[in-house]
């Protein structure tokens, strides 16, 4: 009869232990090496840790050569520094460099700008100033880069219409501690960007207080028909500093939000509003300007950005010129309104093959959607006598979810009260174009401390 022959992890091979080692995450691979000498050496295996060190802190093999050490050592020190972030620092990391390499060439006044990442002792004693504890995701991204300077452009994108002006600056840790938020309305809320044109900041709630959901953005939106000063209805941005970084990197990065004078513009270009009629494409992007905006009263406020294109291999003989415009615009609550003029903001652009017309309007409305959709008539420059349309793509504008102030809900809670999340579908301030340009007189204009005097009321 055989001897039996005892299994010994020393006698195992190992190629195949190594195997099973590598799908250990780090905090397995450390429980592995307290279980014997064998398992002990075998954990430290340095193309473990190379893996561990490219998933966790997106280190390459030129970050270990200029370190001088090995990829465990190198995981080591990256986790004394960064281990409380380890679960949102490579979604944050990449983010930022993502964000930097797309800006570099196209906006490389937003990449001088940035900021040093923060330490941790400052961190602590911004958190030690306010009374709040900051947001692991928040304190992650700030030690990679602690917001920019205060300069313009606005790293978190910008809007221009004729008379208004609008630029969102990254705040770093200690002014946005500077503007910490402790009277009623807004307690306990932290400010993300700020613009030095409107006053207009986003603002995240760094407590579940007054209605705000813990550590959810928000763009704070007094109601103008409350007597009480601390009710402030919110336009929410995100629902936690993660998501509303990423969010806006990934619209940057993809091309969403345009790039126009080596700054962001904040358009929302769905891509099924092209339509092409003959030779001309027309497409249509969209932003909601939420300085310009009110819950109560409801006062929404749209600007739209047209791209006009003629195909470059259209014949010479197709060229033409845009005579007019004509709009039916349909809000939420089913209402129609035909709108037709001469022109587009004033001008009436010739089109010639290979050329694109660019221009932006806006929009006012007493519903938090609509959509608009019409038609541009247009004459050929050989003949005058042929006239025809060109098709304008259905759009839709709808207003980001908003929250009223806890102290509304008390109060009035028979009452009709937009609440999150309760939007429909989708419709023009004219900025010379003859369009509806909408009444401002619900604005709290001394709110936006002369942001925007319209010429037209």
């Amino acid at each position: 009869m055989a001897a039996c022959t005892e299994l010994r992890m020393d006698h195992l091979p190992s190629d195949p232990l190594l195997h099973i080692l590598s799908f250990l995450d780090y905090r397995d691979l450390i429980h592995c090496s307290y279980v014997s000498r064998r398992l002990n050496e075998l954990s430290k295996h340095n193309p473990l840790w190379k893996c561990l060190c490219c998933k966790h802190w997106l280190l390459a093999d030129a970050d270990r050569l200029k370190s001088g050490v090995s990829w465990y050592c190198l995981f080591q020190q990256h986790y004394k520094d960064l281990g409380r972030y380890i679960q949102y620092y490579p979604v944050l990391k990449k983010a930022w460099e993502q964000l930097k390499s797309f800006l570099q060439q196209r906006c490389p006044r937003m990449i001088a700008s940035l900021k040093e990442g923060a330490t941790e002792v400052e961190l602590n004693d911004i958190e030690a100033q306010i009374g709040c504890r900051l947001p692991e995701d928040y304190r992650c991204s700030y030690r990679i880069h602690n917001g920019q300077k205060l300069v313009i452009p606005g790293l978190m994108g910008s809007m221009s219409l004729s008379n208004h002006y609008r630029s969102e600056v990254l705040l770093d840790v200690e002014t946005a501690a500077g503007g910490f938020q402790q009277r009623k309305g807004m307690r306990r809320c932290l400010p993300l960007t700020f613009c030095f044109h409107t006053g207009l900041s986003q603002y995240m709630a760094l407590q579940p207080v007054e209605g705000r959901r813990m550590f959810e953005s928000f763009y704070p939106c007094p109601d103008q028909t409350a007597q009480d000063p601390s009710a402030i209805d919110m336009f929410i941005t995100g629902s936690c500093f993660l998501e509303w970084f990423t969010t806006y990197v990934h619209n940057v990065v993809t091309g969403e939000y345009p790039i126009i004078r080596d700054q962001i513009f904040r358009y929302v270009h769905d891509k099924s509003c092209v339509a092409t009629t003959a030779d001309i494409t027309v497409s249509v992007s969209t932003s909601f300007l939420p300085e310009l905006s009110s819950v109560h009263p409801p006062h929404f406020f749209f600007t739209y950005r047209i791209r006009i294109e003629m195909s470059s291999s259209a014949p010479p003989e197709t060229a033409c010129q845009l005579d007019s415009r004509y709009w039916k615009i349909t809000t939420s609550d089913g209402n129609v309104e035909e709108v037709q003029g001469p022109g587009v903001v004033g001008e009436f652009p010739v089109m010639t093959p290979g050329k694109v017309h660019e221009y932006a309007s806006c929009t006012t409305f007493s519903t938090p959607s609509e959509y608009m959709e019409g038609h541009y008539t247009f004459h050929r420059l050989a003949n005058k006598e042929e006239v025809f349309q060109v098709a304008i793509p259905r759009f839709h504008m709808v207003c980001p979810p908003f929250r009223e102030p806890v102290v509304r809900t008390q109060k009035a809670a028979s009452s009709y009260t937009p609440r999150l999340d309760e939007h429909d579908d989708d419709g023009d301030y004219c900025d010379g174009d003859g369009d509806d340009f909408g009444d401002l007189r619900g604005i709290n204009m001394a709110a936006l401390e002369g942001a925007w005097c319209p010429r037209h009321i």
